[in-house]
């Protein structure tokens, strides 16, 4: 009940800030540093109040995201997916993969596939809940782009609709991973985590959809400085350059707010 209270506060004083939430649902926090630690858990300062992790244990005391493949399959879950085949999008018989990752894309074209699909993912996002995670990030939402045309945006939204709708149910905020130029609003999205938004140019899309409800995730020194110069009001963090955010590898942030007010 106390948490419930707090939360309803929270979403009081915040007013028009931000889109509606469901009373369990908690909106990410602004004014506060963010770490990307999808490589493995390490200790967490004092100033960082968002962590997002790859499905271990949250952090304590922070708004804890957790990191989950929606759209393509985990390189070591394999076995899991051989069971599920005509979940993984094919053609000629094998399956279309992902060639930077090695990971296989998800069959999204039917809504039956799409509402199969979606079950398995409410059944890790309970997971999350239970384990104390605030929120959770859905990657390669833009896994149509790279499906040979097999798929299209409309597939994917509406694939990330229900992976939304679900999320929210089990009392999680969820984050669009990606895809600027796109307001993921339209399918309840609650706010982005933007890799390499300052090296590209589009800190700005996603702002413009979500405010300061964006986390930033630059891999290049020069990219963090251009990030902080032009958007420090947002969540900005420099990790690993290899893309692998080992636990005990590069961590930086801006040298003066980071999204601190």
């Amino acid at each position: 009940m106390k948490r419930l209270l707090v939360l309803l506060v929270a979403q009081l004083l915040l007013g028009g800030a931000g889109p509606t939430y469901a009373a369990t649902v908690q909106p990410l926090p602004v004014g506060t540093r963010a770490d990307y630690q999808l490589g493995g858990p390490r200790s967490v300062p004092d100033d960082v109040g968002i962590v997002v992790r790859d499905r271990r244990a949250p952090a304590a005391g922070r708004y804890d995201v957790c990191y989950v493949n929606g759209f393509q399959t985990q390189p070591d879950e394999q076995r899991f997916w051989k069971r599920h085949p005509r979940l993984v999008l094919r053609q000629g018989g094998r399956p279309v993969v992902d060639s930077a990752w090695g990971e296989q894309l998800l069959d999204l074209r039917t809504a039956a596939k799409r509402a199969a699909l979606a079950r398995i993912v409410a059944g890790w996002t309970r997971g999350f809940a239970a384990r104390g995670y605030e929120a959770v990030e859905l990657d390669n939402l833009d896994s149509f782009t790279r499906s040979r045309r097999l798929l299209t945006n409309r597939h994917a939204a509406a694939y990330a609709r229900l992976l939304v709708r679900d999320a929210h149910r089990a009392g999680l905020a969820v984050a669009q991973k990606n895809r600027a130029g796109w307001d993921g609003r339209t399918v309840g999205f609650d706010f982005a985590v933007a890799e390499e938004c300052g090296r590209y140019g589009e800190c700005g899309a996603y702002a413009a959809v979500y405010g300061r409800r964006v986390v930033a995730v630059e891999y290049r020194a020069a990219d963090l400085d251009r990030t902080c110069a032009h958007h420090a009001d947002l969540a900005v963090v420099l990790r690993d350059v290899d893309v692998d955010v080992t636990p005990d590898g590069v961590r930086r942030w801006c040298p003066t707010s980071t999204g601190a007010s």
